[in-house]
């Protein structure tokens, strides 16, 4: 595959580092936190679902909090599960007419109903903190007294790798990744990557925040809910269930 831009020649725009809006460009829909659609579509698994079936009780019912294009929350219903997924972005969300699905910001969602498990996937916990917050109290509000919310984040040993000397990596499915900037600011990471497909090019620039133990605790009790198992070797994803407690150490 060629290159098209080295991480050299590319000058990053200060002004969109200096602020956390997620800015996105490239061919077809970009939703408003700059996300690809087009890319997103032809994102593989990368073994989200096997790890969400594992960790909730067979045959529960799923809620996926910012499904994009269905690429858990598919596998999930063929591995046997009710699901329903939640995004903001009826582009992202008519990529899956097969899947019942809900057009709504995350932090508003109030459904009048619950789920047997909740789903925060693709390191959207590591969000700005108040947005953080938000997230958690939708996911609870969705949560019966004995569901499992399940969450992906970038670990906080994560941070530093990727501001390391590994600019350009390439994925399955052919997916090149190529790190245009990265600003380590603790907790805050701001970064523009791009992606390149067979010669598409892709633009992402994005805010994340690492999440420390006792920040993750916090942050769980105030929504009351209690830090359960980690489900990945990595940390990077784990359990919670209703109620609170400490995270394990």
């Amino acid at each position: 595959m060629d290159s098209v831009d080295s991480v050299d020649e590319v000058d990053f725009v200060s002004e969109v580092l200096a602020v956390d809006e997620n800015v996105g460009s490239g061919p077809g829909a970009i939703t408003t936190d700059g996300c690809a659609v087009d890319f997103y579509t032809l994102l593989p698994t990368f073994g989200e679902p096997e790890i969400v079936h594992a960790a909730v009780p067979a045959g529960a019912s799923i809620l996926e909090l910012g499904c994009g294009t269905g690429r858990i929350l598919r596998p999930l219903a063929a591995l046997g599960h009710p699901v329903t997924g939640v995004d903001d972005s009826p582009d992202m969300l008519a990529r899956s007419p097969d899947l019942p699905r809900i057009c709504s910001p995350i932090q508003s969602l109030r459904l009048d109903r619950t789920f047997g498990a909740v789903v925060l996937a693709s390191n959207m916990i590591n969000a700005e903190p108040g947005t953080r917050r938000e997230f958690l109290a939708t996911v609870r509000h969705h949560l019966p007294a004995d569901g499992i919310a399940v969450f992906q984040q970038s670990p906080p040993g994560w941070f530093e790798t990727f501001t390391g000397d590994e600019p350009t990596r390439d994925g399955p499915g052919g997916i090149r990744l190529i790190v245009r900037s990265a600003r380590w600011e603790p907790p805050r990471l701001r970064a523009e990557v791009e992606y390149q497909v067979a010669g598409t090019v892709w633009t992402h620039a994005w805010t994340c925040y690492r999440i420390s133990d006792d920040e993750l605790a916090s942050d769980l009790a105030a929504a009351d809910l209690r830090f359960g198992h980690w489900l990945s070797e990595d940390r990077a994803w784990f359990s919670a269930r209703p109620g609170k407690s400490s995270v394990a150490g």
